[in-house]
Parts: C-alpha cells; sequence; structure tokens
C-alpha cells in the first residue's frame, strides 16, 4: 500500500502563552502558530467575480443527473469531480473527514435518493488519510482537557482506508434509512498515483 500514515497523528499542544501551536507531524503539515496565519476569504470572493463573469451553469437540474451520490474524505489534495470524471449536476457529493459513514452522512444520503432521485452510491477514501492511525483516544482526552467537554461525536480513526472503506459499505447496507441498495462500490484513491482500488467485500 501506498502512501501509509507515519507514526501517530497527535494534537497539537498549548505553547506557553495558551496558544495552539507544533505540529501535527504525521499529517505532513509544517509547524505553525496562530500569528502565521492569514485569512484568503478575501481573495477567494475576488476569484468568484471572475467566476461569475463566465457563468454558464444557471440552467442546471437540482437532481443529479446521473442518480449518483459520491460520499468522500475531505482531503483537499482530492478534486472529486476530476478523480471520476464527473460534470457539474451529475451527482451529489457529500465529503468529512475521512469520508466515513456517519449518521449526519446517513441524513445525506437519504435525502439524495428519497428527495433527488439518486439510485447508485460510492464511497472514497484514500491513501495516507489523516485519520489514519489516529491517536483519537488521546486527542479525545486533550480536547476535553482544553475545553473541559467531552465530545459527543468520535473521530472515525482506523488503521487501513480499505478496511474502513468495508465497514462503510457495511454501515449503507444496514441501514433502515438507506432506500436504495443494490448499488454501493467502494473505492481507494491513491494519492502518489492519482489511481482508484475497488475495495470488495469479503465473502462470506
Amino acid at each position: 500500500m501506498t502512501g501509509r500514515a507515519r507514526g501517530r497523528v497527535r494534537w497539537p499542544r498549548k505553547g506557553r502563552d495558551g496558544r495552539a501551536g507544533g505540529r501535527f507531524s504525521s499529517m505532513g503539515s509544517e509547524d505553525s502558530t496562530v500569528d502565521d496565519f492569514r485569512p484568503h476569504t478575501d481573495r477567494l470572493i475576488e476569484s468568484n467575480g471572475a467566476y461569475a463573469e463566465l457563468f454558464h451553469n444557471s440552467d442546471l437540474q437540482v437532481r443529479p443527473t446521473l442518480q449518483i451520490a459520491v460520499v468522500a474524505c475531505m482531503d483537499s489534495r482530492m478534486d472529486i469531480f476530476q478523480i471520476l470524471g464527473l460534470q457539474h449536476g451529475q451527482a451529489h457529493v457529500i465529503r468529512n473527514a475521512g469520508g466515513v459513514i456517519t449518521d449526519d452522512v446517513v441524513r445525506s444520503v437519504f435525502l439524495s435518493q428519497r428527495a433527488m432521485g439518486t439510485r447508485e452510491v460510492v464511497l472514497l477514501h484514500h491513501t495516507n488519510c489523516g485519520l489514519e492511525k489516529l491517536d483519537a483516544m488521546g486527542l479525545r482526552r486533550e480536547l476535553e482537557e482544553t475545553t473541559g467537554v467531552r465530545p459527543a461525536w468520535t473521530f472515525e480513526s482506523f488503521e487501513s482506508p480499505y478496511d474502513d472503506v468495508r465497514q462503510s459499505i457495511r454501515r449503507l447496507q444496514l441501514s433502515p434509512f438507506i432506500p436504495h441498495k443494490d448499488h454501493i462500490r467502494g473505492f481507494v484513491y491513491d494519492v502518489v498515483t492519482g489511481r482508484l482500488q475497488e475495495v470488495e467485500l469479503a465473502s462470506s
């Protein structure tokens, strides 16, 4: 498997001034502090102005024309439309950290199928994911120590994106809220080669 996680991902510790500092070393980010950051929203708004000048998708249907819902990781290296050769208006794209099947993803897939007519689900994880080998217990403990509140949600960390795709397929298959389960397939995207590898469920 290419792009394996390097060690466990750790929560950035607070510095002496109480601000978050350090790095998520195994996620590949550089050392940074709060003071190093500068917002980019103004530049994004300017870019939108240029985009709107050439906008030509005003006639797209609200229902995805290929009747597909894609559940994918939020990783910034993944352009889902390019990876799958999709055009605007063809598919719903539902993203979260890890591309895992949570209650909110089930809600979105249900609405996608029930209200918007999709019939097929594509699950898309990837190699070198930040949730691989994440020290979820340590991160949860540090988060509670920092905020004084224990989060109600889980981090959904995993050892292997391939095994987690299988778990995600099973979660959808077992959910009573997913109307259409005949066409659910899962893949792992290789961030080094750009290729997809399909993940099959183990034979029972």
